[in-house]
């Protein structure tokens, strides 16, 4: 079972606490034990001499808890399971249904508990539950399986069945909404009876009673076929079997019900079988759907026979490789300049090494999390085959936590050494790398590094609020030369890959739109580069040496980005090109800081 299977599983279990808890504070009458949403009684913490408060704030509390874990399968699906819509999809959708559901509980709260919004509440609760428990079942199985032939006998049974089973729960809801309960006295007759006289107090009983009786018929209807078709399978056997006889015993705790009069226990344990009845019924209707299509596999991913365990070197050199040391220095280039402008002289060697390190863990933790994303597509592309994942180096589950602890421990390392602007600048810059360009941007649109790109201008943000505390205008004009050079500098890379960028599937500028409009582009993107570099002169205040480095390097980028477009966007040129960008930015931000401490007015 995977890491994310079994957060499934968890989120299944929580559920279901959540809707026995939820029963619990039905049944004792404490819906409006917190007169308001989301605190209770003014407080994020309830009246300990107010039993209903507290019954009340434990259900708020198990639906946080489950809200959390639905967020984090959610993610998990994001970055784990982007490639299997089936797993994808319904995992965001629980995510959303179950923020749909904590906005009926506030609705709730405010309607006195009308009796129309608690039942939409519970089916809410129980349609997150068959949600949760498809997503759990459904990331067990491979991601390719057999196509879908007609629908059998047996599984169209047990969706009848699931579908009747959700019905008569809703319908048991609104008993209670009504307060119909205790319509009658006598069970499992009414008023001695199987057809009683109708009116407007004992409709809804009646009808959920007789409902019952069918449901009942169809579960063993179920369980029998289960029996029969599918007597080798002992799983779908438990369970509809379990379903069966839980069934009989719940309709032995509603007649309870009504020789106890209500009794909150009878309530408790009568809702609790309906909603295990539910799970099961839905995880049989799941698994009949899907163990016939388990004779197609997964296409397989090329790992080695019997591979071998690597040394600790070679373990500590593939987790190095992993946060793209080559990429952090280059961020950190632009890091040490911004604080020298910023304090117009050297900070102080501890605040410089402070931000050098966080940074450095903050870009490592980034990448690492890139690569975990990316390793699908690393795998096909020449450029990135000897990454550590496509070398099986590293496993992706090991790569993934690697990046998560580097990405808090630089967050907890800015906030404490140096400010809390620093680290949550940083930590967006994270999210942003992350979320937006590696998993959304990077495979949809070819003007992915161009908004993706804005993550590596972050790091200047940092570097000056760490001197400031604020972000100025000066610390903005150097994210724009960032921002600006960003494109021209990795389409120029695009363009000797661009068979490769072809053969994985992303959309980078050369693929889609070709060489020459790539050209175009860079030249473009050059001139606006140079432009906006001149304007930290006004800006800043920058003296001579920043002007004149600014013009020099500035005619240097136009003349490749000009000799790449006479190229027609192919050849040496986009790999010269390429090349000068990094010493263009290492010798501009060299300049920034060389300009900060020896300033050469202009005359």
């Amino acid at each position: 079972m995977t890491g994310f299977t079994r957060l499934a599983w968890a989120t299944v279990a929580a559920t279901f606490v959540l809707v026995v808890v939820g029963v619990v504070v039905r049944s004792t009458g404490s819906g409006l034990g917190c007169p308001e949403w989301p605190t209770c009684h003014g407080s994020w913490v309830p009246p300990f001499n107010d039993p209903h408060a507290i019954i009340e704030w434990s259900h708020r509390t198990t639906a946080a808890i489950v809200g959390f874990l639905a967020l984090g399968v959610a993610l998990a699906a994001l970055i784990g399971h982007r490639g299997r819509p089936s797993v994808l999809w319904p995992s965001v959708a629980a995510f959303f249904l179950v923020v749909f559901q904590a906005l009926l509980g506030k609705v709730t709260v405010e309607s006195d508990l009308a009796g129309e919004i608690v039942t939409a509440h519970l089916a809410t609760a129980m349609a997150l539950l068959a949600l949760v428990l498809y997503v759990a079942l459904r990331s067990g199985y491979p991601a390719v399986l057999a196509r879908r032939g007609s629908i059998d006998r047996f599984t169209a049974l047990t969706g009848v069945t699931a579908g009747a089973t959700y019905l008569l729960l809703l319908l048991g809801s609104h008993v209670t909404a009504t307060g119909t309960a205790l319509a009658f006295p006598d069970w499992p007759l009414m008023s001695g009876t199987l057809l009683p006289r109708l009116t407007e107090l004992t409709a809804p009983h009646a009808v959920h009673r007789w409902a019952a009786i069918l449901v009942g018929l169809l579960v063993a209807a179920t369980a029998l076929a289960a029996l029969r078709s599918r007597r080798d399978d002992r799983s779908m056997v438990s369970l509809a079997v379990g379903a069966a006889l839980l069934y009989v015993i719940q309709a032995v705790i509603g007649g309870l019900q009504v020789f106890t009069r209500l009794a909150g226990w009878t309530q408790v344990l009568h809702l609790a079988l309906g909603a295990a009845i539910w799970g099961l019924l839905v995880s049989l209707l799941i698994v009949s759907a899907y163990r016939p299509r388990m004779e197609a596999r997964a296409a397989d991913e090329h790992r080695p026979a019997s591979p071998q365990r690597p040394s600790v070197a070679g373990q500590l050199q593939a987790y190095v490789a992993l946060t793209k040391p080559r990429i952090i220095e280059l961020l950190l280039v632009t890091t040490v300049p911004t604080m020298v402008l910023a304090q117009g002289g050297l900070p102080s060697v501890w605040l410089m090494l402070a931000v050098v390190i966080g940074g450095a863990l903050a870009a490592g933790g980034a990448n690492a999390i890139n690569q975990f994303v990316d390793r699908d597509i690393d795998d096909v592309m020449r450029r990135t085959r000897h990454r550590p994942l496509p070398r099986r180096a590293v496993g992706p589950r090991q790569a993934l936590i690697f990046g998560v602890t580097l990405s808090v421990v630089a967050f907890a390392w800015l906030a404490v050494t140096v400010n809390l602007l620093s680290a949550l600048l940083a930590s967006s810059a994270i999210v942003f790398y992350v979320f937006v360009y590696t998993i959304w941007l990077k495979r949809t649109t070819p003007q992915n590094i161009v908004i993706g790109g804005a993550a590596g201008c972050v790091p200047v943000l940092v570097a000056w609020a760490a001197v400031t505390g604020t972000v100025g205008v000066p610390a903005l004009v150097l994210f724009a030369i960032v921002f600006y050079w960003t494109p021209p500098h990795f389409w120029a890379l695009a363009l000797r890959y661009r068979g490769d960028y072809a053969a994985a599937g992303v959309p980078m500028l050369p693929v889609v739109r070709g060489e020459l409009e790539t050209a175009r582009q860079i030249l473009l993107y050059s001139v606006l580069l140079v432009i906006v570099s001149l304007l930290l002169f006004p800006a800043a205040g920058m003296g001579l040496i920043y002007l004149v480095a600014a013009i020099v390097l500035g005619a240097l980028f136009l003349l490749n980005a000009v000799r790449l477009r006479l190229a027609l966007g192919g050849g040496p040129a986009a790999i010269r090109l390429f090349r000068y960008s990094i010493s263009y930015l290492t010798l501009l931000f060299g300049a920034v800081a060389l300009d900060s401490i020896f300033r050469l007015p202009l005359r």
